[in-house]
């Protein structure tokens, strides 16, 4: 039996839930920890951090999925929706750490929004973001009709790119890991279009 088999018969016995309960643990591991001293002289910065590269992380396992199933043999697509719908909620959670407890009040958020243009493209990406939580369920694909759907969901892409260079421009000084998000992700949509455009040839 080849490996990728092995994984995906083991995988079939772990419910999609899974990624909700373990995502949530962690966010609330992670408080917790802030609240304690656990995540340094600066528990509110450091929080802010976590909440956001843990979901970009996520953004980037959403977009290897396919890849992955392609490549490899592993399907991951029965957990898509759930990483996904991880990605936007510890997004949140980096957004209203940022917003309640380190900013402080809407006025000036609003005026951080304006004034930084690093704030300005993480808040578009994840303002993007929000349609697509709103209809990952099964629900809005009968709605929407699964053309749409998909169309809608692509939006994906520019989250993704634009998370990663909210992550790069919000860093000081050169820092290699924001980097390798980026090519990372780039990466991921160029082969994506790269391997669309070969069907259409074949077609």
């Amino acid at each position: 039996m080849a490996p990728s088999q092995t994984i995906n018969g083991a995988l079939r016995k772990v419910p999609a839930w899974t990624i909700y309960i373990v995502c949530a643990a962690w966010t609330v591991w992670l408080f917790y920890l802030a609240l304690t001293g656990g995540l340094g002289v600066e528990p509110i910065n450091a929080l802010e951090r976590e909440y956001g590269e843990l979901g970009l992380i996520l953004l980037v396992v959403g977009l290897m999925v396919t890849p992955l199933r392609k490549w490899t043999g592993v399907n991951l697509l029965k957990f898509r929706r759930a990483i996904g719908v991880s990605a936007f909620f510890l997004i949140l959670a980096h957004f209203l750490v940022w917003a309640v407890l380190d900013v402080q009040t809407w006025g000036r958020v609003w005026t951080e929004i304006v004034k930084r243009p690093y704030v300005t493209i993480g808040m578009v990406g994840f303002v993007l973001m929000i349609p697509l939580a709103l209809t990952s369920n099964n629900l809005s694909v009968r709605k929407l009709g699964a053309a749409t759907w998909r169309k809608l969901h692509k939006l994906t892409y520019p989250v993704a790119v634009l998370g990663a260079v909210h992550y790069l421009w919000l860093v000081k000084g050169f820092q290699i890991e924001p980097i390798i998000y980026l090519i990372v992700i780039l990466g991921l949509i160029a082969t994506r279009y790269v391997s669309l455009g070969w069907k259409r040839q074949a077609a």
